[in-house]
């Protein structure tokens, strides 16, 4: 039979137009998420501790954002981030890493959307609608005016993540920008007026208390910290994708690294731990009029722009990420589809729902938090004990960036001490305040449906694709 040419056309794929710098504009995420959560730990740890923490999480995250940069350069093609790297790494010892670490990494991605939706929505009641106190309850369900705004805010980041990344980088770059005014002023102004004193710093961990205290806030603080790591996951929208994931990955974490250090150090020993207790979301506002003098709805402008930062860039990571799922086999394959712009729709709308029924459901922030860390940072231990299986499984494999040998025992080491955080930290969430016996259930519940929507790729799905084949 006389063969006629295909008339199909080539399948969308994701625009090569970013550049190192653009990934590192979706890293300020993580200093814009610090601003969200820093007044919770200072109260919590005291300003010591919260120091000493904040520091020794991101000190963890800087050694593993080096090890992914070997591995995102491995795997340039991929933009399932970290988590694709794991199911590579494991796939022929334990196939059923690739849906955890999947759907463990993009669910925290995902629902930063409805965490800081919520926060957004707190300032606006208390900056411009401090009346508006109604609430409704449905059921599970509850709404009230902050979520209300929060809804409305992840409905406009949806439309404008569909528009396109060029789009979506420009909002990211002006949200950037603006969020190292604020930064600047808090790190440099109090230095600079002399209202800087290390006295205000006190220290409330004490004894095995204090160490079990230290794992569970080193636990909520895991997204916050190695999610610098957001760079990899558009490696294949890199121009030059080698070089310029690597850059990225290195100028987010180090920036980052600098800045977790000096904002608590300094913003404690300027405003002091009990004005911090009294207000740990919005302290920020009497300090930047303090410093420069600024009106609170400039600095409230400030803290919402740093917010939706964090928002833009989750929603466009976790898309991803659930669009590599669904295209690598490790979730239904209806997900890993892009539309004719090369946009993936389809796990866009996913997110908008899943953000939606978080937030009404859930409510709390930091409860939030705390649910989606336990998938996140077993996903960073699949990624990382990864890193030693490529290393001894495939040494032959081609590795464009290849670190020194230290490397390899380092990664196993920090995994270790992650598995540890993980079960001290899952088990310990009355330590903060924040979360329990619901979220943990969400956040076992979550990996259980990624577990079962894998099956189903492999068992249905893709069954069914093998025996048209063979037929034909």
């Amino acid at each position: 039979m006389k063969e006629t040419a295909s008339t199909e056309q080539p399948a969308p794929t994701l625009h090569k137009t970013m550049r190192w710098y653009d990934g590192f504009a979706m890293s300020l995420t993580m200093p814009a998420a610090l601003i969200a959560s820093l007044g919770a730990s200072i109260v919590g740890l005291g300003g010591w501790g919260a120091v000493l923490l904040w520091t020794i999480s991101m000190l963890l995250a800087t050694v593993a954002n080096w090890i992914y940069t070997e591995l995102a350069a491995m795997f340039p093609d991929t933009s399932g981030g970290i988590a694709a790297y794991a199911a590579e790494a494991w796939k022929e010892r334990a196939p059923i890493v690739g849906p955890l670490a999947a759907v463990g990494y993009w669910f925290p991605w995902t629902t930063a959307l409805s965490v800081y939706a919520g926060i957004i929505g707190a300032l606006v009641q208390s900056q411009w609608f401090p009346d508006q106190d109604w609430s409704i309850s449905l059921g599970p369900i509850g709404l009230d005016f902050p979520i209300m705004v929060g809804l409305m805010v992840i409905g406009i980041l949806y439309v404008l993540n569909i528009v396109g990344v060029r789009i979506t980088m420009t909002f990211v770059y002006i949200t950037g920008g603006i969020l190292l005014i604020p930064l600047a002023v808090f790190i440099i102004g109090p230095l600079i007026t002399g209202g800087f004193h290390i006295s205000e710093l006190t220290w409330n961990l004490h004894g095995i208390e204090g160490l079990r205290t230290s794992l569970v806030w080193l636990y909520v603080m895991a997204w916050t910290s190695f999610g610098v790591e957001v760079c990899a996951t558009f490696a294949p929208e890199y121009r030059n994708t080698v070089s310029d994931t690597a850059k990225a990955l290195k100028a987010g974490v180090l920036f980052s690294l600098g800045v977790f250090v000096l904002l608590p150090l300094i913003l404690t020993g300027y405003v002091g731990e009990a004005a911090i207790a009294e207000a740990p979301t919005t302290f920020y506002v009497s300090a930047f009029q303090d410093l420069v003098g600024g009106a609170a709805d400039v600095m409230v402008l400030f803290l919402i722009c740093s917010l939706l930062l964090i928002m833009v860039t989750g929603l466009a990571d976790g898309s991803r990420v659930l669009y590599n799922m669904g295209k690598e086999g490790t979730s239904i394959r209806q997900v890993g589809v892009l539309n004719s712009r090369g946009i993936p729709v389809r796990a866009l709308t996913v997110a908008l729902v899943v953000n939606v029924l978080v937030l009404t459901v859930l409510k709390t922030p930091l409860a939030i938090i705390v649910t989606g860390n336990l998938g996140y940072i077993l996903a960073h231990i699949f990624a990382l004990s990864g890193f030693f299986l490529l290393r001894k499984d495939r040494p032959d494999l081609a590795r464009p960036i290849r670190l020194p040998a230290v490397f390899v025992p380092l990664s196993l080491a920090l995994a270790a001490v992650l598995v540890v955080i993980l079960v001290v930290g899952a088990t310990g969430f009355e330590v903060t305040g924040y979360g329990g016996f619901k979220e943990l259930a969400v956040a076992l519940g979550v990996l259980a449906l990624g577990v079962v929507l894998w099956l189903y790729r492999r068992k249905v799905q893709d069954r069914g694709e093998v025996t048209e084949q063979a037929v034909s």
